[in-house]
């Protein structure tokens, strides 16, 4: 960055600080259209000939993230990664790159993170020095610092992407042939039970939307999730976890929901991600009559995907056999869609079917 360059962003990140402070010290809501409109007020009497994006960039660093949520606003980009004041990454198209966008210093960074995760309960400082939460857009954030982090700060966000709308357009990308979206929709109107498995930003969740949406007019479906992502029409109950607040109570876990879901009479039930004890309870409900339901799981093939949700079921608070576990999963999942990502292309690689003997493999591209 050239010196003047570098004293022009010095300039404009002093001003934006002191309408902050003035801001602050006003009566004006902290709702974004009415702090835009008072910065654009305030902006008139000291910096008239600045642009309105000044006006925004001050409404950024008062009621948002700061200078990131200029990359939050672009729609091709799907990751925002924060490794300091000074180095932001974002991925774009399956392609990570440097933004020059910085943060004035570390204490800037933690400042934003705070700003967010308040409204929510949430706290992050020494004591807590890691937090994960869901932004007002359905966007996941999960920060750490000090002593945890040890070079400073770090947040990652994962943003939240509309999901595709069908099996058609997933032809249509190329992320799955005709032949093998005839099969997934018929598995889901016969009720099969479905546990798509992929490793992360492979497109687990965005299949599951779309997989969801086969399901028949009519059916009661209980969605369970960490954060709410999951798009779904017609009967549909949203359950949706919460993290301990900044006293450390309040937590509802996935393993609380699915027991609660088993009690709201579903058709179907679908859980966003198995990653914990809540393993056992979702194997026992497709065993009980909850035909149909559907599920992810972070895994590298179908086989190592049943190995993981096996060994999860495990860290319950029941004491159940590994056998009976196993004997139970192999019961439960009727298939399995394994999701991979290359580059910026995400699609289906193999279809598994599930049964007594283990898992068979269907079909592969």
């Amino acid at each position: 960055m050239g010196r003047g360059l570098a004293r022009g962003v010095e300039v404009a990140m002093a001003l934006i600080d002191r309408l902050v402070d003035r801001l602050v010290e006003s009566d004006v809501p902290l709702r974004r259209q009415e702090v835009t409109v008072a910065a654009g007020r305030l902006l008139a009497e000291e910096a008239p000939l600045a642009g309105p994006e000044l006006a925004i960039a001050v409404t950024d660093a008062l009621v948002g993230l700061g200078p990131i949520e200029t990359l939050l606003r672009d729609q091709s980009v799907s990751d925002v990664l924060v490794n300091g004041p000074d180095e932001i990454w974002v991925e774009r198209s399956g392609r990570l790159e440097r933004s020059p966008i910085r943060y004035r210093d570390s204490a800037a960074v933690v400042a934003a993170v705070e700003r967010v995760i308040a409204p929510l309960g949430l706290r992050l400082d020494r004591a807590s020095p890691s937090v994960d939460a869901r932004l007002a857009d359905g966007s996941r954030l999960h920060a750490v610092v000090p002593p945890v982090a040890a070079d400073g700060p770090i947040v990652a966000i994962r943003r939240f992407t509309p999901a595709v709308p069908d099996l058609d357009s997933l032809v249509a990308i190329g992320a799955v042939p005709v032949e093998g979206a005839e099969f997934l929709s018929k598995a889901v109107r016969e009720r099969r039970n479905l546990l798509v498995a992929g490793g992360t930003g492979a497109g687990k969740t965005t299949l599951l939307n779309v997989l969801s949406g086969e399901i028949p007019p009519g059916e009661r479906v209980v969605t369970i999730e960490d954060a709410a992502e999951l798009q779904l029409s017609g009967h549909v109950v949203r359950l949706e976890a919460r993290p301990a607040n900044a006293e450390g109570a309040g937590e509802i876990t996935l393993q609380q929901l699915v027991r609660s879901a088993l009690r709201l009479r579903p058709d179907r039930i679908i859980l966003g991600e198995v990653r914990g004890p809540e393993a056992l309870d979702l194997v026992s409900a497709l065993n009980t009559g909850h035909q149909g339901s559907m599920s992810t799981v972070h895994a590298n093939s179908p086989e190592e995907a049943l190995w993981r949700i096996e060994t999860l079921a495990m860290f319950g608070d029941r004491r159940v056999s590994e056998a009976a576990v196993r004997r139970q999963l192999m019961s439960a999942v009727d298939l399995m869609i394994q999701v991979v990502r290359r580059g910026d292309q995400r699609r289906i690689c193999t279809i598994a079917r599930v049964d007594a003997d283990g898992v068979k493999e269907v079909a592969s591209w």
